[in-house]
């Protein structure tokens, strides 16, 4: 059965199930563990993780709408497994939709799904303190399995060494650019940022009303800034942050984005605002975005013909020797600490993250798993969409996501969006919005519990 959970908790029936052998010794694993756990064994091992009776039965996974194909593609090849799939927002946004049900079923005592998606890379803030999520690298995932994630992939996951959650997938930043502008202007694909701002100023004078980027979005700051090595929110322990947005790194970046902002080449309209593909399809000449902007953005939203887009390295600072890119999202996956059904539940959480069936060849975004993500890049070649091989700049990007950049409990996106985005609509440069940005942080953290150094 397929369900939908409304806002209200209400739910609207829709489908239905399948199973595999595929994870047979992943299965052995996860029961060995439950069994020892069970008789008094490595609880201590495991946080004092301790399942509750294993009684089996139906499967309760919460997904958000895109995440319902991989679900039901799960049904569909288990159907000795039953299974209640319910869809919700996934957190969108910040929505803290599970965060809220979740403190609900502790007080009832009930209700808890055995695996739920979201699409927030900060749910071990608070699902961990809440005892919601079960600790999956003490026994429940096994450790050769773990290490194919991406380097870092699921860093926002470990809390004081434990992992409590896997990610889907990845949202690193590469360089977009129109292969066939490049050309037919002369131009060489920028690989610093000062060849960045240089060929945008070219631009500018050559050809005015073409683009070298947008920051129009909340997540503006986890395009340049986390790129840039902005200081903006380094979590340094379970409830503490550091906060330095006036800091050489920021300021570099924030600069060279007030120059682009002024000569017109980078926009203040989000990708998806409801003008973006009227008034700038076909007039793209390069864009740093996610892994994800090829198909939102440049195949949906701008309609850009097939053999036109190409991906680049993100550009770096000269001189810099340690590539570092930004993430624009990527969701987790949590398995509920309160699962009386362990095994299917272990079963579908390592399915739904590894699966070539489902990430290697139908999942929208890079894969985290990188067997899974090697699937996923040979389908986007094969797909004949893209100018270049992007392989190489994806899989290199995949590893180079800047560390000191945390997942807090409070959304940068948010901040950023109520801070300075309406600043840059009066015209104000992000340079001069910098400390107001930093307050602003400082401000969501405390009110968040966390100690903010600087």
């Amino acid at each position: 059965m397929t369900a939908k959970l409304d806002p209200d908790g209400g739910t609207t029936p829709r489908t239905g199930p399948r199973r595999t052998a595929l994870l047979a010794g992943v299965v052995a694993l996860l029961l060995a563990a439950v069994t020892a756990c069970g008789d008094g064994g490595p609880a201590n091992a495991q946080n004092e993780f301790k399942p509750v009776e294993q009684k089996g039965g139906t499967l309760t996974v919460w997904v958000d709408s895109t995440r319902l194909a991989a679900a039901q593609l799960y049904q569909k090849q288990n159907p000795s497994v039953p299974m209640n799939i319910i869809t919700y927002d996934g957190d969108a946004n910040g929505s803290n939709y599970l965060q809220t049900k979740v403190s609900l079923f502790n007080r009832t005592g009930n209700g808890w799904p055995d695996v739920v998606f979201s699409s927030q890379n900060n749910e071990t803030t608070w699902a961990v303190p809440a005892k919601f999520t079960a600790p999956l690298n003490k026994g429940l995932i096994p450790k050769d399995l773990l290490d194919g994630w991406a380097p870092g992939a699921n860093d926002p996951c470990l809390v004081d060494g434990t992992l409590y959650c896997l990610r889907n997938d990845l949202s690193q930043t590469v360089l977009w650019y129109d292969a066939t502008l490049m050309k037919e202007w002369g131009y060489q694909v920028p690989a610093t940022w000062e060849q960045y701002e240089a060929l945008a100023k070219r631009v500018a004078a050559e050809h005015p009303g073409y683009l070298a980027g947008s920051v129009g979005d909340a997540f503006t700051p986890e395009i340049y800034l986390w790129a840039g090595k902005c200081g903006a929110n380094q979590i340094t322990g379970p409830k503490a942050v550091t906060v330095n947005t006036t800091s050489p790194e920021c300021t570099r970046m924030a600069s060279l984005l007030d120059t682009l902002i002024k000569n017109g080449t980078l926009t203040t309209s989000g990708v998806f605002s409801s003008d973006f593909g009227k008034n700038h399809a076909g007039k793209i000449l390069m864009m740093p975005g996610p892994a994800w902007f090829g198909g939102s953005v440049f195949r949906e939203t701008l309609k850009v013909p097939a053999g036109r887009i190409g991906v680049a390295p993100m550009p770096q600072w000269s001189g810099d020797t340690s590539p570092s890119v930004g993430n624009v999202g990527g969701g987790t996956w949590l398995l509920s600490a309160h699962s009386a059904n362990l095994k299917a539940a272990g079963d579908f959480l390592t399915w739904v993250t590894t699966s070539d069936d489902y990430q290697g060849k139908l999942a929208p975004g890079y894969p985290a798993y990188g067997p899974a993500a090697k699937t996923w890049l040979a389908n986007q070649a094969s797909s004949g969409y893209y100018a270049n091989d992007i392989a190489a700049p994806l899989q290199a990007a995949a590893g180079q996501v800047w560390p000191g950049w945390g997942y807090g409990q409070f959304s940068q996106e948010a901040i950023w969006a109520a801070t300075v985005t309406p600043g840059l609509n009066e015209g104000k440069t992000i340079v001069s919005m910098l400390p107001e940005w930093q307050t602003a942080i400082a401000n969501h953290a405390r009110s968040d519990g966390y100690q903010v150094g600087p």
